[in-house]
């Protein structure tokens, strides 16, 4: 069996993450068992949601164990199987975690999924048409509920979640304006994801600047608003919202690192009825097979063209996964393992 490189979480994040809160080893791969599967991953996902459970806090899933792979998404092949529901040459999505190889018992459900990639490419499934897609998905679907011709806007809007969502909101008719860091991610998200403008956030220095570039861009207000960051963001948008506007709530990336995000005029949300619904995709599966549907569709025509940043090789892992918690990453988050 093939010898298996892995990077663990090795201790906890004081404040800040850094390297040396990973540990790269090296381990046989265990014979199979009936049931099980090897998958030799070729792509790992690096999302934003993995920080908050490097700390030991209460959260919506237990905390990430120390002295284990770091869990997380992966796309690969099945090189070996004693299960009939998998041959080997199957392309599948799991959570094989940070890590070459995983054994998975196929009799879990959920646990492996085959995916077909004659016109979506693999690494496609760990963004645009995996998990991050169906987050978008869900946020403007179900919560922010758009109607032709309204605006919708979200941030963050050229990483994994963000990426979809232009696609998916011109899909519905309306107005979709995106905020991102920098004038080459404001110039992809027009010009490639479709979006009918996009705010550089890194030109404004405080909430009130930012407020007033986003009316500008939003001349009929905003009705729907997918939020990836928090903070200052956050407060520029408040002031924006429509009455009884929607806010789908699905990350607060400004505040992973442990320090409180203070909100500057809740009484917004009171005056303008809004409704604010935080989410957890994985909490929905119900949806997921209409979604990904969708999401296909939208790749495989060209309708959405999401980019990667890809990081080469298993110990590149946790600088890549860093770079990604202060928006250093263009588009989905990856490491190619093969």
């Amino acid at each position: 069996m093939p010898r298996n490189q892995q990077i663990l979480l090795d201790n906890r994040p004081a404040g800040e993450a850094v390297a040396g809160n990973f540990k790269l080893v090296s381990n046989e791969t265990p014979a199979l068992q009936d049931g099980q599967v090897l998958v030799r991953h070729h792509f790992l996902s690096l999302d934003p949601y993995m920080r908050g459970r490097m700390n030991d806090s209460k959260s919506y899933a237990a905390p990430q164990p120390l002295g284990q792979v770091m869990q997380g998404g992966t796309v690969g092949e099945v090189v070996e199987s004693r299960s009939p529901k998998f041959q080997p040459g199957d392309k599948v999505v799991g959570m094989g975690g940070w890590q070459q190889y995983s054994v998975v018992n196929t009799g879990q459900p959920g646990a492996l999924r085959k995916v077909d990639t004659t016109h979506v490419p693999l690494s496609h499934y760990l963004g645009a048409v995996g998990m991050p897609g169906v987050t978008a998905w869900y946020g403007l679907v179900k919560i922010i509920e758009p109607q032709a011709g309204q605006t919708v806007v979200v941030s963050a809007a050229t990483g994994a979640v963000g990426s979809a969502f232009a696609a998916l909101a011109k899909a519905r008719g309306c107005r979709a304006v995106g905020i991102a860091g920098g004038p080459d991610k404001c110039k992809y998200a027009v010009e490639e994801l479709g979006f009918d403008a996009c705010i550089d956030y890194k030109l404004h220095k405080d909430a009130a600047s930012l407020s007033a570039a986003l009316e500008d861009a939003c001349p009929k207000g905003i009705d729907g608003y997918f939020e990836n960051v928090g903070g200052m963001v956050l407060d520029a948008v408040l002031p924006r919202m429509n009455d009884f506007g929607r806010i789908a709530l699905c990350g607060m990336i400004a505040g992973y690192d442990g320090k409180p995000l203070p909100l500057s005029h809740p009484a917004l949300i009171l005056t303008a009825r809004l409704k604010l619904q935080g989410f957890i995709v994985s909490e929905h599966m119900e949806v997921w097979p209409e979604a990904l549907k969708e999401l296909g569709t939208l790749v495989g025509t060209g309708k959405l063209r999401p980019r990667e940043s890809v990081a080469q090789g298993i110990e590149a892992a946790p600088e890549a996964f860093l770079g990604l918690l202060k928006g250093k990453n263009f588009g989905k988050q990856l490491v190619k393992l093969i």
